[in-house]
């Protein structure tokens, strides 16, 4: 089990079978994560509960303050018993007070006096302020089914940290120091802007969609929205407004590549911004929900292509160093060669050169 949580080095040579015990090793410690992240979940479903439900519940009660829908008649109703009780108080007030002239006996005026006791407190019990609705269950054990759904997709996202530690620990060693130099900011900014794209989807584009449908004729229908098709048009927009929000990574890769250049990035703005608003109408929504996010994709397009040219520019600069202290090692070896190696001595030193065994005077 160690070998899940230690990296292995590019030198590392390991066997098939130690590759495929470090493998069975870290797919154990994700199952081990996901398990204690569902279980945490579970236990908190009612918390996370609510916090999904609070889109829906907040355009919901919205509807039922403008007399909307079934709850909204119920509302209208309970108002009308809070005027109507109102009213009721005040004339038990008014008959139990001594200048009231009436010669009320004291068991009446006890009776009254309780009654109104009473009608203050049902009163008090009536809600000052609309609720919203939480989705509907149809089915028979639909709702512990549909718990344990939102409870899996939110345990998913919370061990997605600790999934990726051990994706990033499993590849990375089959990288150079150079490719990994690149490739380890990508691979950790993955997380980051999955976490940026659910937090975006989830306070900006999901209320705006459930804001839509909610009331797109709703005046001709009794809506009540099941709870099932809810949490599964959220998870798909939170979903894939996460791998939307990867564009930075997929351009910085391609540039690191070499497949595009940031001057291509810049060119192709206009034919970006068309793929962008393609990419949000695939995306469950509406047009509004669309241009919400259409605007940040492009956004994040045009990061993308200063980071990349920013990257890009480093990359050249260190290409150039490294090139001019290639070549200054190079000059700074053949100019302090030694005589020895046959590489310092110069052309005149070879013409000086005389070997006295050639020059005797008796082989003359």
């Amino acid at each position: 089990m160690a070998t899940a949580i230690r990296m292995i080095r590019h030198e590392d040579h390991l066997s098939l079978v130690d590759h495929l015990d470090e493998l069975r090793s870290r797919l154990i410690v994700c199952v081990l994560a996901f398990g204690v992240a569902f279980g945490v979940c579970f236990w908190q479903n009612h918390a996370l509960l609510r916090i999904v439900n609070a889109p829906l519940k907040h355009e919901t009660s919205r509807q039922v303050a403008r007399g909307e829908g079934p709850l909204g008649g119920i509302w209208k109703a309970q108002q009308s018993v809070r005027a109507v009780s109102k009213t009721d108080q005040a004339l038990v007030q008014t008959l139990l007070k001594p200048s009231s002239g009436l010669a009320l006996s004291g068991p009446a005026r006890a009776e009254l006096a309780r009654q109104l006791s009473q009608m203050k407190r049902d009163v008090a019990s009536l809600p000052r302020k609309p609720s919203g609705a939480n989705p509907t269950t149809i089915g028979f054990g639909e709702p512990f089914t549909t718990t344990l759904t939102v409870t899996f997709y939110i345990a998913i996202l919370l061990s997605l940290p600790v999934i990726l530690f051990e994706l990033y620990g499993f590849v990375l060693p089959a990288f150079t120091p150079q490719e990994r130099q690149v490739a380890l900011p990508l691979l950790l900014a993955v997380p980051l802007l999955f976490g940026l794209g659910v937090a975006f989807g989830y306070y900006i584009v999901l209320p705006a969609a459930v804001h839509f449908f909610e009331n797109f004729n709703s005046s001709q229908f009794n809506v009540l929205v099941q709870g099932g098709s809810y949490y599964k048009f959220a998870v798909i927009v939170l979903v894939a407004l996460g791998f939307v929000f990867q564009v930075p990574v997929v351009i910085l890769a391609a540039t690191s590549a070499g497949i595009v250049t940031p001057k291509q990035l810049r060119k192709g703005r206009r034919y970006a911004f068309l793929v962008c608003a393609i990419i949000a109408a695939f995306i469950p929504g509406e047009v509004i929900t669309m241009v919400l996010e259409t605007i940040p994709l492009y956004i994040l397009y045009e990061l993308s292509i200063l980071i990349a040219a920013f990257v890009d520019r480093r990359r050249v600069r260190r290409e150039q160093a490294e090139a001019r202290s290639l070549a200054l090692a190079t000059a700074g070896g053949y100019s302090h060669a030694s005589p020895d190696d046959g590489l310092g001595s110069s052309v005149q030193e070879m013409i000086d050169h005389v070997d006295p065994e050639l020059h005797r005077p008796d082989e003359l």
